[in-house]
């Protein structure tokens, strides 16, 4: 089994990946593959609305995101770790994730999912609700831990400093890759729940032509 893990920091020996790697080597315990993208530091451009990634089968801007896209149809599990910026995540990870989950149309139920935040002090429950609605729009399990999957630390390290932070991620991956196992047998046995045809209901519903 094996789970995807974008780092949205810009700062690839940074608090960030101290909590990453913590969760990695947890998993690699349990004995899940882990493999980490850097985005933060990348050119990303967010979404324009072009739709033409329905045509394409991919986002139409061909750079990290569609190679990241190729990992994650591939992965059992994803997880999203960033900074706190203003109560909110890296905004290349936004769009990262944004155009990610847009432009690919690869079923995405029971993939498992989970995100991390990392910060100084406040904004990370925002931040937490923020990254964990890209997996309930798409049908994906999300992990829970003994808390909000959250790590504090400053300047550089500190993270590791974080008992409980740490302990956190450690839990987070126990839990995700008990849940990577079981849905592995749940599947086996049972398949996958069904999915009805999408009814979509716009709010909107005025004649604009008159």
């Amino acid at each position: 089994m094996k789970v995807l893990i974008i780092n949205g920091s810009p700062h690839k020996s940074g608090n960030t990946s101290i909590a990453i790697d913590e969760v990695v080597k947890t998993l690699a315990e349990e004995n899940i593959e882990a493999e980490v993208v850097q985005i933060g530091n990348k050119a990303v451009r967010g979404c324009i609305a072009c739709n033409r990634c329905a045509e394409l089968g991919h986002c139409v801007f061909d750079d990290e995101v569609n190679k990241i896209a190729e990992k994650f149809e591939s992965a059992d599990g994803l997880i999203v770790a960033s900074p706190v910026y203003y109560a909110s995540a890296n905004a290349t990870l936004i769009a990262c994730l944004d155009r990610l989950f847009y432009s690919t149309s690869f079923d995405k139920t029971m993939k498992v999912g989970a995100s991390i935040v990392v910060a100084r002090r406040g904004g990370c429950t925002a931040t937490f609700d923020e990254l964990n609605k890209y997996f309930t729009i798409s049908r994906m399990p999300v992990v829970s831990s003994q808390y909000w999957n959250c790590v504090h630390g400053r300047a550089p390290g500190e993270a590791a400093c974080d008992a409980e932070g740490m302990q956190t991620m450690r839990t987070l991956a126990r839990n995700m890759a008990f849940l990577l196992k079981s849905i592995a047998l749940g599947k086996e046995k049972f398949g996958l729940p069904e999915i009805e045809p999408w009814q979509g209901t716009h709010f909107v519903r005025e004649d604009l032509n008159g």
